[in-house]
């Protein structure tokens, strides 16, 4: 049975006085701009000449009748279903044979609209990159509108590293950094034209079946400055904990306010914790300001490691990627690095071997956070943590700027094998 998770991010509106500071909300597409004719829609859309055009018929057999056996999750979008269509056409096909894919509905009552739907075609229908995930085809007739994707076997980010009992292992870890990392490159600096993400988080994160990252949900990306503009002005959207802080206060939108959001998720891959966690501790709710004072010392980066890893991981690495991320959550935006420089920089991390837990080192980190001796291996409270639970995990997801869309773009919730603790799946 697939799981259909729903969003639980929440309106600004709704906020609470310990949330960050109002930002300026977006209104729901009106019934009238949801209901425009199939006419006036195509018009708006700068299809490529790549994209399929599916019949809704065809689409409703191929999820076989979008039934809930055949549902992947649901978002702010609407609700994503499992389908199965000819290899090189629109016709459905028998389940288990043909293409594989991904059907996304609009829902006319659901927290995005109809300009998102636009973005998402228009901007996919023109990007291809192996760190992207491909739009295959779209769907309108009359108020129905649906897009088709390749089929992410593995899900998104977000599930392997909060939902699931195993740790993703640490190569796993870095490979999805790095991969992720390609595709903001190749939107912010190898695309004709420069395009800023605008929501990189763990959920928009899917993996194929080789744990190739791929970024998915183009809903509010924007085209980038042009001419000698340093920026773009814009009302505020994304999700809390992911936005960069002047971004957040101004509104002026730049590629590195996307370095800024990688920063966050490189954090989350570290250390295990989400962006934003009100069940942690007083002054561990917000990910980047706990993790701070740790990031620019050299003899306390460790505390930030995912404990469920137990030292299997690179120290070296570790020390790069902890590095990293300080430089990319700079509040200085204009000393964050290029994405081609973060790549760069990550490209040798996945095949670093210096475990930890083959050095004294490790048992250093481990008397230190136990205040034990070297050969202590408790945990924190006296009791040791198995490598297949969370300690203090909170479930809570970030709360979105604008669009409530915590979840929504990259809702293929779905039951995956977890991955091995150690090496490739």
């Amino acid at each position: 049975m697939y799981l259909c998770v729903p969003a639980e991010s929440k309106s600004i509106n709704e906020t609470t006085k310990d949330q960050p500071p109002p930002v300026i909300s977006s209104t729901t597409t009106s019934i009238a701009e949801s209901n425009s004719s199939t006419s006036k829609l195509e018009d708006e859309l700068k299809v490529s000449s790549r994209l399929l055009k599916f019949a809704f018929n065809d689409l409703k057999t191929a999820t076989r009748n979008f039934r809930p056996e055949s549902l992947l999750g649901e978002g702010g979008f609407g609700c994503v279903f499992k389908g199965w269509i000819e290899e090189n056409g629109t016709a459905p096909v028998k389940p288990g044979t043909g293409l594989t894919v991904a059907v996304k509905t609009l829902n006319h009552d659901g927290l995005q609209g109809h300009k998102e739907w636009v973005a998402e075609v228009n901007f996919l229908g023109d990007l291809i990159h192996p760190n992207l995930v491909k739009l295959i085809g779209y769907c309108i007739e009359d108020d129905q509108r649906l897009l088709v994707y390749e089929f992410m076997p593995r899900g998104s980010l977000e599930n392997h590293l909060f939902r699931r009992a195993l740790p993703l292992p640490w190569s796993i870890r870095m490979k999805i950094a790095l991969g992720a990392a390609k595709g903001l490159a190749f939107l912010h600096e190898e695309a004709a034209k420069t395009v800023i993400y605008r929501d990189f988080k763990t959920s928009n994160i899917l993996l194929d079946a080789e744990y190739n990252a791929k970024l998915s949900d183009f809903g509010l990306a924007k085209d980038g400055p042009e001419g000698d503009k340093t920026h773009v002005s814009t009302r505020v959207m994304g999700t809390y904990g992911y936005a960069a802080p002047e971004y957040v206060m101004t509104g002026h939108l730049t590629s590195r306010s996307d370095v800024y959001s990688f920063g966050v998720v490189l954090l989350e891959i570290l250390t295990g914790r989400r962006s934003m966690d009100k069940n942690r501790p007083n002054g561990e709710h917000n990910l980047v300001e706990w993790a701070r004072p740790h990031l620019g010392e050299r003899r306390r980066f460790y505390k930030l490691i995912d404990p469920r890893l137990e030292g299997h991981f690179s120290i070296k690495g570790a020390q790069k990627a902890a590095h990293l991320a300080a430089r990319c959550l700079s509040r200085d935006p204009k000393v964050r690095p290029l994405m081609s420089e973060v790549v760069e920089i990550m490209k040798p991390l996945p095949n670093l071997k210096d475990m930890a837990s083959s050095s004294y080192y490790f048992q250093t980190v481990q008397a230190d956070r136990t205040g034990s001796s070297p050969n202590t291996r408790n945990g924190s409270n006296g009791v040791r943590t198995p490598a297949g639970s969370f300690s203090r995990n909170g479930q809570q997801h970030p709360r979105s700027l604008s669009i409530p869309n915590g979840s929504h773009a990259s809702p293929y919730h779905h039951q995956f094998p977890s991955p091995k603790p150690q090496g490739k799946p």
